[in-house]
């Protein structure tokens, strides 16, 4: 097979075979997203040459995360950053964390141009600013990617676990396994599609499956330690004879420390997300019963796989199904 030409690469680059010539010999005086375009299409040419260092690090792929203090958050900030290390040295992978509660601030980075983006990975929430933000950067061509929660419908592709399925898991057990018959509530952070995803699926098995275990109650809690663990106790003074808790956001902490503290928690069938250091222990000393853990390093890593898709650096396909959520309890530690 003969090898590539520069004539090749431009017709695959869309440019001119000088702006070739000067990308692959680093000679400079060439816009970043057309020598982006030259790289990748050499590298899918196989095109049989080591790129100039000026060029590496050239295809920057941006991650922008909420709640970096979360132990959530932090697992997934650090699978993209292991993945981001065995990729080849051309790609950059950079982290960046905003405000959760701030949609201008977030609408702001999404649509920044200070440094050329080969590819977008959004873990925020879905907000009128943002999705107008995502819709506007999703029409310049970057290929965009949610993780764990989609900011916007029907642009970019999603990774993330079947959320509905996990609700509707987390109501098996609660009506399989709760030690009496009562009433069951659920809290959320309604800010998220996800975590009404799951709030769906859940109430959808109660309706589907009426008895003497019923839910009766959903909360919000902002997944903020104070806020939540109020809304818990609200609860409990609520129905004083509840049996099942679930819990479809985070700050499990604060509900783990409530349940402590009151005389039935350890008789309320309680289940959350994330395996943490709080849920571990939570689970080992039977706070807890059930934690459903939606991986977040196989998150990181389909988000990064469909991007360098996108970008030309594969020709693998990723799988499009959704990620697989862990079912973990204490005989599973």
């Amino acid at each position: 097979m003969s090898k590539s030409s520069y004539r090749d690469i431009a017709r695959l680059a869309g440019v001119g075979t000088a702006t070739v010539e000067r990308v692959l010999n680093g000679r400079g005086g060439v816009r970043p997203e057309l020598a982006e375009k030259v790289v990748i299409a050499a590298r899918s040419l196989n095109y049989p040459r080591t790129l100039p260092d000026a060029h590496r690090g050239l295809l920057r792929i941006e991650v922008l995360m909420v709640r970096p203090e979360t132990t959530f958050y932090r697992r997934l900030s650090k699978a993209f950053e292991r993945i981001a290390a065995t990729l080849d040295p051309l790609v950059v992978v950079h982290r960046s964390f905003t405000e959760e509660m701030n949609p201008e601030q977030i609408a702001r980075h999404i649509r920044s141009t200070d440094v050329p983006r080969a590819g977008l990975i959004l873990a925020v929430p879905n907000s009128p600013l943002i999705k107008a933000a995502v819709e506007a950067v999703a029409a310049q061509g970057v290929p965009i990617v949610h993780v764990v929660t989609r900011a916007l419908e029907k642009t970019g592709a999603f990774v993330g676990i079947d959320n509905e399925a996990a609700g509707r898991t987390a109501a098996w057990f609660i009506a399989r396994m709760a030690r009496t018959k009562g009433p069951v509530v659920a809290l959320c952070h309604p800010i998220y599609q996800v975590h009404r995803d799951r709030i769906r699926g859940f109430s959808s098995y109660f309706a589907a499956h009426p008895g003497p275990i019923a839910f009766e109650w959903l909360g919000f809690t902002r997944d903020e330690e104070h806020f939540s663990a109020e809304t818990l106790a609200i609860a409990l003074e609520k129905y004083p004879d509840l049996v099942g808790l679930y819990n479809a956001g985070g700050a499990n902490s604060a509900l783990i420390s409530v349940l402590r503290r009151h005389p039935r928690g350890r008789e309320i069938l309680f289940i959350g997300h994330e395996l943490t250091d709080y849920t571990r222990a939570a689970l080992s000393d039977g706070i807890m019963d059930v934690v459903l853990d939606q991986a977040p390093e196989a998150q990181a890593q389909r988000a990064l796989d469909l991007v360098l898709r996108r970008i030309g650096l594969t020709d693998v396909e990723p799988d499009p199904s959704p990620i697989r959520f862990i079912t973990i309890t204490a005989e599973g530690l």
